[in-house]
């Protein structure tokens, strides 16, 4: 590990101001939505008052990244930090656009045992880590805390507690057990898909690449989606219809990301729940329990289906100072990094050695919605919150463990894994066969 002569915090990081020149760092960041920027860059002011290092904060669209990136690697001018999604953390450290012991230097200093530790996992390489966990979040499967209440039903932590509860509560039109996804060309199928099959604890990929599907986990999969099918409306069905249900009143359980949760009480216009009479009653999301990680019968620790966002520290660094920015955002101007969108950015920090749960605590106060506001803490109990951060300790993704997310994304982006789920919901292809098929498919984009 390379010696660093970084100082952490606080007015430490005023004292390092003085005692080395000023540098004038470039940020490239995804998020380019004008507010979003603006709070970063207002950040990025106070680290400049603090520190006397400069920010330039830099837009970049999500799609050209891993372009601008390659590009700049090859020109030498990379810039000094890049806020970056999972998919870039080991390709980048392998590389050699990402500086690894600058990352894992600032990840001991700020305390390992401060990070949800399935962030960390994501990104581990050799020695240590190949960027620094920011945020992220998991999918949730939403439920009618009520009526599981009522009928004397588990929450649906495992694919027997699902299968249990749409037999108690599916009752059409009225009621449905479930909406499940099965438009095979929209990426919310695959995202679903993808978190069932981890609940089971089978992957498409193994260390060597793809992977050959175990018949019988892969039955269980097949067959559990089939049963969330079976008590879904007909048709092709994605998140809008999802959505549009559980609001309604008319699904007594869902699969969604945490961007719903300021749509569920009822604080945006564009989706206003349904179930009652005031479109702006946080109504729901009371009546609302969330499950971020459950089980399969293969599988019974379970898994979630888990997105986080890096800073990373570039090869091409002013390596002290930028490690001074990304140690001030995740501490003192973490609270602010997280405002950006809190519904979406779960803190992948829990706060600190002297309070393990500052940053948690932060994040429940941090206002949420667009039309009107109002924290998380306010709209969900204290159970929820946990379980709602609680995922990101287990979040899990194909091809991230093995080394083989390249591979995972490939063959989930050919939709050869939607589309032969749906052929088995539909009853055009037996269990066996859609294994098979699956096989061969997996096999063949690689």
């Amino acid at each position: 590990m390379k010696l660093r002569t970084t100082l952490l915090a606080g007015t430490a990081l005023a004292l390092t101001a003085g005692l080395a020149a000023a540098e004038e760092l470039r940020f490239w960041t995804t998020e380019e939505q004008p507010e979003r920027l603006a709070k970063q860059e207002e950040m990025a002011a106070a680290f400049a008052e603090a520190t006397g290092h400069s920010v330039e904060v830099i837009p970049v669209t999500e799609s050209d990244l891993g372009t601008r990136a390659t590009a700049a690697f090859a020109a030498g001018d990379l810039p000094d930090v890049i806020y970056h999604t999972l998919q870039y953390a080991l390709p980048w450290a392998e590389a050699g656009i990402l500086d690894t012991d600058a990352a894992t230097d600032v990840i001991e200093e700020l305390g390992e045992g401060t990070f949800a530790s399935g962030a960390l996992s994501l990104a581990s390489v050799d020695g240590g880590y190949a960027s620094v966990p920011v945020d992220g979040w998991t999918q949730m499967i939403l439920y009618r805390k009520d009526l599981f209440e009522e009928a004397g039903l588990e929450p649906p932590t495992s694919y027997a507690n699902v299968l249990a509860a749409i037999e108690a509560l599916h009752n059409p039109p009225e009621m449905y057990g479930f909406v499940a996804a099965t438009k095979i060309d929209d990426n919310f199928m695959s995202q679903v898909l993808e978190h069932v099959f981890l609940a089971n604890g089978v992957s498409i990929v193994d260390e060597d690449g793809v992977a050959e599907l175990e018949e019988g986990p892969t039955l269980e999969v097949l067959d559990f989606y089939k049963a969330l099918a079976e008590a879904s409306p007909p048709g092709e069905l994605y998140w809008d219809q999802s959505r549009t249900l559980y609001f309604s009143g008319n699904a007594a359980m869902i699969i969604w990301s945490p961007f719903i949760l300021d749509e569920l009480a009822g604080l945006r216009d564009s989706a206003p729940p349904t179930i009652t009479d005031d479109p702006t009653s946080p109504e729901l999301a009371s009546r609302t329990g969330i499950v971020t990680n459950f089980a399969g019968p293969s599988n019974p620790d379970g898994a979630a289906w888990g997105d986080i966002r890096y800073f990373g520290i570039t090869t091409d660094a002013a390596t002290d100072a930028a490690m001074e920015f990304v140690t001030y955002s995740m501490g003192e101007g973490y609270g602010q990094t997280l405002s950006i969108a809190p519904e979406g950015k779960f803190p992948v920090r829990r706060g600190t050695a002297e309070n393990p749960t500052e940053f948690t605590d932060l994040w429940a106060t941090l206002p949420v919605g667009v039309d009107r506001k109002a924290p998380l803490g306010d709209l969900y109990e204290a159970s929820m919150i946990e379980e709602i951060v609680g995922g990101l300790d287990v979040a899990q993704r194909w091809g991230v463990e093995e080394g083989q997310l390249a591979t995972a994304s490939k063959v989930i982006n050919s939709g050869v894994i939607n589309r032969i789920v749906r052929q088995y919901i539909d009853g055009e292809i037996e269990g066996p066969a859609a294994v098979a098929a699956l096989n061969e498919a997996i096999a063949g984009v690689e």
